[in-house]
């Protein structure tokens, strides 16, 4: 990301706490974080981040309608910064389905790669819960990290589940 570039960014309420949202001056999502504005900066350093609840409000319209289980999957252009091994991650991470957990090790078998190389991608996932990083899971069943704590990690599941 162009250390120059201004991103458009809004905060708002969600069953799991505050949610933020950044996007581009084209109104692709380039970031997300469970918290405020301090905790989004931390995602997408060097940016100059500007309130717009006008640029964010499709992200947030269908964010909220996932929180209420009105929609399971996304619809938002997307443009995370990644090399072409994580955007290959993130790819898989968007293909698992609402309410199904994977494995690091799932996904590395899937992708011909190791575990730890998709768990290095997996926690540099700039846009958390829309490229559901929340369903990959240890293979002994354990949430392991979640760059927004485990808490928020079981909550994002059992939304799902229910």
């Amino acid at each position: 990301m162009n250390t120059q570039e201004t991103l458009y960014y809004s905060t708002f309420q969600t069953p799991a706490g505050p949610f933020s949202i950044a996007v581009d001056g084209k109104g692709s999502i380039v970031a997300t974080a469970f918290g405020g504005r301090e905790t989004l900066g931390t995602r997408v350093k060097g940016a100059a981040l500007v309130e717009d609840g006008t640029r964010t409000s499709e992200a947030r319209i269908q964010v909220l309608a996932w929180f209420k289980g009105n929609r399971r999957d996304f619809s938002l252009e997307l443009s995370p910064s990644g090399s072409p091994f994580q955007r290959k991650v993130w790819a898989a991470l968007g293909r698992i389905p609402y309410g199904e957990k994977r494995t690091y090790g799932e996904i590395a078998r899937a992708l011909g790669s190791s575990p730890r190389a998709v768990g290095r991608a997996n926690a540099t996932n700039p846009i958390c819960l829309i490229v559901p990083c929340h369903r990959v899971i240890g293979a002994d069943g354990s949430l392991t990290g979640y760059a927004f704590g485990e808490r928020t990690k079981q909550r994002l599941l059992e939304f799902e589940a229910a």
